[in-house]
């Protein structure tokens, strides 16, 4: 548990026994907002519930008086040396410096554990993300949504969560149909055939060298058979290439998914009728203008929406329902986490109703939408592949600027957030690049420890409770900072706080380098710096982990 969720708990205590004392009169209770106040003259934490209970507090109306009277049944705490209300009716607490010593040896002693939390209690999260149909390579924008799915399974497992990574594939419907049509036609071209890519189809140039890699490796033969077979067998092989295409560039991303779900096997195993038939039985489905509709403005959507078209083809969003009825009712998932792209936007309130009209509660359903990436060189804009000429693909990233920028980049905005990716700034080896930054930081670390190992210097008997200057003292408190991390990505969903953390970190490292030698000829200081600097590194690198970014030691 986190300091700033054990200081929530324990007031909420002490304001019912304040209550119960007959000093407060408050009968419901307001969400109690533990806070960092920016100027640490005000403490470590503070809160402002005093102000909150006093609009309707009948035993006074002053927020200085009902945050004394609160105050008076806080107990003492380890964590905390000083407690005290200032005006307006903040409570402010000062972490005690004693106990801070002392989680550099928890830290130490439970090593890469440090910081996991259980808040959720064993409950089972499916995340779906990336989830790109098989028609095409990934671009940049896929990659920004596959790193934050991967990094929030991470964290939600380091919170207590059971997790299962799921990609889910669109090999259905009439999208595939249109990649098959055009591959055909792109095979054709190939023997000298003239043939026309469909004015529906893909026309980027990778369908070009598709179609040429099958074409060597499966010669003319489609040619000879009927066009329909030709072009269904043409569209599997070109599925399976592209998929394999989509596997190695993740694996290069350092993401990787416990389950590969096929949208076609929600029509093979039946769950499409049975999803179906549940929403007819709810009273949510109808028939107009030769289409099967589903009411969702019955449900608070804007508009009702078609489940099956005229021409008796489910559509995406019958898809998705039953995909939804598959992971919810058959495999029982607690929570599911979808992360979609910025064109999905829409899709969010037609799903919410859906889940209500399935009889599962909306709440259980989490959707993160993952806006834009605009590529950059420093002020140009990048608009097209200097390989092809065509769409910048996630591989050309990666090859270009290294898959720990990538990830980390990735991370520095908020998901609902449009981003500037600048591939000048990533690949600069300077405090200017934030990942090499924080990356210098673990690898500087890694330097003093091997420094202090070529010395014959043993720390393990380091007392920590001299660590009692400004700068020590501002390294462990921001270090004891992360489980409240992963407390937060757990319950909101945002792990671009990571990138701000380890940046944080690696900030208060590095001016604590500057201002504390660490091996030095006071032995006994020596011994407690070197144990402080190998806490610090733990954490950074577990903080790097869970953003699935190396910690280098040399560089």
């Amino acid at each position: 548990m986190s300091v700033k969720h054990k200081l929530a708990e324990v007031l909420q205590h002490a304001i019912v026994r304040a209550r119960q004392e007959g000093l407060l009169a408050c009968e419901s209770l307001p969400e109690i907002v533990i806070e960092r106040p920016q100027n640490l003259k005000h403490g470590d934490y503070a809160t402002s519930i005093a102000l909150k209970l006093a609009r309707a507090e009948t035993k006074t109306s002053n927020p200085v008086d009902i945050a004394e009277r609160i105050v008076r049944f806080i107990p003492k705490l380890p964590e905390v040396g000083r407690v005290h209300v200032v005006s307006p009716g903040f409570i402010n607490f000062e972490l005690n410096p004693e106990w801070l010593c002392g989680q550099v040896q928890v830290v130490l002693d439970n090593a890469l554990s440090f910081g996991d939390v259980d808040i959720g209690g064993g409950k089972s999260v499916q995340i779906e993300f990336v989830s790109v149909n098989p028609t095409g390579p990934l671009h940049v924008g896929h990659g920004r949504g596959a790193v934050l799915g991967s990094t929030l399974a991470n964290v939600l497992s380091a919170a207590g969560y059971k997790l299962q990574k799921e990609y889910y594939i669109n090999d259905a419907g009439s999208q595939l149909d249109a990649f098959s049509r055009s591959l055909y036609a792109r095979y054709q071209q190939c023997f000298g055939v003239e043939a026309e890519v469909p004015a529906d189809g893909y026309l980027g140039n990778y369908m070009v060298s598709l179609a040429e890699e099958i074409a060597r490796e499966e010669g003319r033969r489609f040619l000879d058979m009927p066009v329909k077979s030709a072009t269904e067998e043409l569209g599997e092989i070109g599925v399976r290439k592209i998929l394999g295409m989509i596997k190695r560039d993740l694996e290069l991303l350092g993401v990787e998914f416990d389950v590969w779900f096929s949208e076609r096997s929600l029509y093979s195993g039946g769950q499409y009728e049975k999803a179906m038939s549940l929403l007819k039985k709810s009273g949510y489905v109808v028939e107009k203008e030769n289409a099967v509709w589903f009411t969702s403005s019955a449900l608070g959507d804007d508009k009702d929406n078609v489940l099956v078209r005229s021409d008796g083809s489910p559509t995406y969003f019958a898809s998705d329902i039953a995909y939804h009825f598959n992971k919810f009712m058959e495999r029982k998932f607690d929570i599911v986490v979808d992360v979609w792209g910025a064109d999905h936007q829409g899709h969010v309130p037609r799903m919410m109703a859906a889940m209500s009209a399935l009889g599962l509660a909306p709440e259980r359903l989490k959707i993160i939408i993952c806006q834009l990436v605009t590529l950059r060189r420093g002020k140009e804009v990048v608009r097209v592949s200097k390989r092809s000429g065509d769409i910048i693909t996630l591989r050309e990233v990666i090859d270009e600027v290294g898959a720990d920028a990538c990830r980390f980049f990735f991370l520095s905005r908020s998901a609902d957030a449009q981003m500037d990716f600048d591939l000048e700034l990533a690949k600069k080896q300077s405090a200017d690049n934030p990942v090499y930054y924080v990356q210098y930081a673990h690898a500087r670390i890694c330097s003093i420890l091997r420094l202090a190992q070529e010395r014959g210097i043993d720390y393990s008997s380091g007392d920590v409770s001299l660590l009692t200057t400004e700068p020590e003292q501002a390294l462990i408190k921001q270090m004891v900072l992360l489980p409240e991390m992963i407390e937060l990505i757990a319950s909101t969903l945002e792990p671009h706080h990571l990138f701000y953390f380890a940046q944080d970190l690696a900030t208060t490292f590095h001016s604590f380098y500057k201002q504390c030698r660490v091996i030095s000829r006071n032995r006994e200081l020596t011994l407690a710096r070197l144990k402080l600097v190998k806490a610090v590194q733990t954490v950074l690198a577990k903080t790097l982990g869970l953003m699935g970014v190396s910690a280098p030691e040399r560089m």
